[in-house]
């Protein structure tokens, strides 16, 4: 069975209130001695009443007087810091009081403006608001406004990070098939494709396995090209003689400025001068009999 609230107000009653004062009488000395055990500090007790003559002590006389004269030796800011009585007891109820009542008012009228503001919204006429009545709506509207902004805000920002989240996992698998595909064309082509990663997301990451697709086919290139000069080097240092041929300088001829001779090479093959002189002083070194025998 819960205890009942007890009404701090006076007890009119004589019997009653005798009665009230002996059992809490009893209860303060319990617990002064409760927290000078629980706590370890100095604590005394001094009960006057008009039901007994001497004053009531706690835990003796001599006790008292010690834990008096301690605190005496207090500066007196310090003997003051929490002291009140009757009267700067009531003060601060009274003040504590207001402020409640102040909230609670401020509480009430924003209700009311709220409810004023909802019945605008269905068409109710505002023609009999005071200023008062005016400025405090708007203030309402603006707190309402300052609301839908910063729930607009979340959203926004709620729906670009699970853009992004799904955007994540989408790009995973489609670099998943950008590495894939780069080793692949590695193995058709040089085995420097085998060294290239995938970066980047979405287009970023085609654009660039392309341009090293196109590095890479203009370095074969050039490899290429590099092998075909070395392979042409080492046909030429086999065959000192054409050389020597395409070194000498051309013998003098009678009908130097009537007769033009053409020399034609196509590919690795070689044509004879035409006509049917005799160069064979062009040569240093004349060729076989059986004529010449290119690679």
């Amino acid at each position: 069975m819960t205890r009942k609230k007890v009404k701090l107000t006076y007890i009119t009653n004589d019997s009653a209130r005798k009665a009230t004062f002996k059992k809490r009488k009893k209860g303060l000395m319990k617990k002064v001695s409760e927290l000078t055990t629980l706590c370890d500090i100095d604590a005394c007790a001094i009960i006057y009443s008009p039901y007994d003559s001497q004053p009531e002590v706690w835990p003796s006389p001599l006790g008292v007087q010690r834990v008096l004269a301690q605190f005496k030796t207090m500066p007196e800011m310090e003997q003051s810091k929490k002291m009140v009585n009757q009267e700067s007891f009531l003060r601060q109820r009274i003040s504590k009081t207001q402020e409640q009542l102040k909230k609670q008012k401020k509480d009430n009228r924003e209700k009311e403006m709220t409810r004023v503001m909802f019945q605008s919204l269905t068409g109710k006429s505002l023609q009999g608001l005071t200023l008062t009545d005016l400025n405090d709506l708007g203030w309402v509207i603006d707190q309402h406004l300052k609301e839908i902004h910063l729930r607009m805000k979340n959203i926004k920002e709620e729906a670009v990070k699970s853009q992004s989240q799904v955007q994540g996992t989408q790009v995973a698998p489609a670099a998943a098939d950008n590495r894939m595909a780069a080793m692949k064309i590695g193995g058709e082509g040089s085995s420097s494709n085998m060294a290239m990663k995938s970066c980047g997301e979405g287009s970023s990451t085609q654009q660039a396995a392309l341009e090293r697709q196109a590095f890479d086919h203009m370095h074969n290139m050039e490899a290429m090209q590099l092998q075909m000069l070395q392979m042409a080097a080492q046909k030429q240092q086999q065959n000192p003689w054409f050389m020597d041929m395409m070194n000498a300088p051309p013998p003098p001829h009678p009908d130097h400025h009537h007769h033009h001779q053409h020399m034609a090479f196509t590919g690795e093959d070689m044509m004879l001068p035409f006509g049917d002189h005799n160069h064979s002083t062009m040569w240093p070194n004349p060729p076989p009999a059986g004529g010449f025998n290119f690679p």
